[in-house]
Parts: C-alpha cells; sequence; structure tokens
C-alpha cells in the first residue's frame, strides 16, 4: 500500500502530466487554426486555460510547442490508419480515403489533419520541427504499406508517399475554393483515382509468321 506522500507525488505527476497534454492540445488547435505566427505564448496559454508562466513551466519556448504539435498531429494519423486496419481490414483503404475526403475535410480547421494543416508551416520551421515531422511521415507511410492488403491500398511506402501528397493535395485545393460544389468535384476525383484498383498489364500480342 502506497504511503500518503507517495500517492501526494503521484496525484501531482499525473496533475503536471494532464496539463501539460492540455497546452499541447491547445496549442495543437491554435497552430492548425492559425498557423504558427497566429498565437504567441500569451494566446496559446490562455487557450490552454493556463497562465504563461504555467506554459514555460511545460515548454522551453513556443517553437518547442510547436514541434511536439507536429510530432503529436502527424502520430494522430497513423493512430487512425491502425483503427481503420484493426476495424476493417478488408476495407480499411476505401474507408480512411473517404474519411478523410469527406468527415475530416469537412471539420473545423483547429480540428483537422496535422498533415495538412502543418505541412506548409513545418516547411518554414526550425531543423528539429521538420526532423520530428519526417519521422512521424515515414511511420504513416510504413503503416499504410504494410498493412493489411485489400486491391486498391497502396503497396509500397512510395505508393503511400503518393496517395498521401493526393490526399493533403486534395484537401488544401477544396479548403481554399469558395466553390462548394467544385470542392466536392475535386474531392471525388481523387477519391476514384485513388480507389481505383490497378490494371494489370497487357501482354504484347505475339506476331503471327
Amino acid at each position: 500500500m502506497n504511503s500518503p506522500q507517495v500517492e501526494t507525488f503521484m496525484a501531482r505527476s499525473e496533475q503536471k502530466r494532464e496539463t501539460r497534454q492540455r497546452i499541447l492540445d491547445a496549442a495543437a488547435r491554435g497552430f492548425r487554426k492559425g498557423g504558427f505566427g497566429g498565437l504567441g505564448v500569451d494566446g496559446l496559454a490562455r487557450e490552454a486555460g493556463v497562465t504563461s508562466g504555467a506554459f514555460y513551466v511545460h515548454f522551453k519556448s513556443k517553437s518547442d510547442a510547436f514541434r511536439e504539435s507536429v510530432a503529436q498531429g502527424v502520430a494522430d494519423v497513423e493512430r487512425g490508419v491502425r483503427q481503420f486496419q484493426t476495424t476493417s481490414p478488408k476495407t480499411w483503404w476505401s474507408e480512411f480515403v473517404r474519411f478523410y475526403l469527406g468527415t475530416k475535410r469537412k471539420c473545423d480547421l483547429a480540428e483537422s489533419c496535422g498533415l495538412q494543416s502543418l505541412a506548409s508551416e513545418v516547411a518554414r520551421a526550425d531543423a528539429a520541427s521538420r526532423k520530428a515531422f519526417t519521422a512521424e511521415l515515414m511511420k504513416v507511410a510504413q503503416v499504410i504499406a504494410e498493412g493489411p492488403r485489400p486491391s486498391d491500398a497502396p503497396a509500397t511506402t512510395e505508393d503511400a508517399y503518393i496517395a498521401l501528397s493526393t490526399l493533403i493535395g486534395t484537401v488544401t485545393l477544396t479548403r481554399a475554393v469558395d466553390d462548394a460544389s467544385l470542392a466536392n468535384r475535386i474531392a471525388a476525383a481523387t477519391e476514384a483515382a485513388l480507389l481505383s484498383e490497378p490494371q494489370t498489364p497487357k501482354r504484347p500480342k505475339k506476331s503471327k509468321g
């Protein structure tokens, strides 16, 4: 049985962990919605319901929080892919694509996919943030390539990168245009392209004679 001192220490550690995660979640929402420059430390702290001093207890700087937000945001994509693979192994790819182009595309920017909403910010960020993004992106591609094998799913990491790039570009375009009908057409065209089964190359006919 734990002593009162140990229980108090554990309770404080858990509270600290929860506060840190709350700040990180709030920072991630802020970065997705307004970019790296959209909010300062004071704004990020207010979003999390803490003081600026509390922010610095958990993160050395805004860049530090951004790097962790990037890593967490892309890791969420990996977890999402794994969830689809677990619950629907025979149809996981089509379900993931439709979810990404439907539900995820239309959600509030603050809750959008980290891959799509943070990639352009990472391109202008420091080396540590780019390294974190790269590491998590590679994990996503690997999970896609090594998952169950529906006929329409990417078969290699290279195919996975192509598919992810297509999804990210599509969502970026559909969020940018002011015509809902056009946005839906772009999404539908991408869905059709990504879910078409690969064609088996035809063998050339042998010449007679």
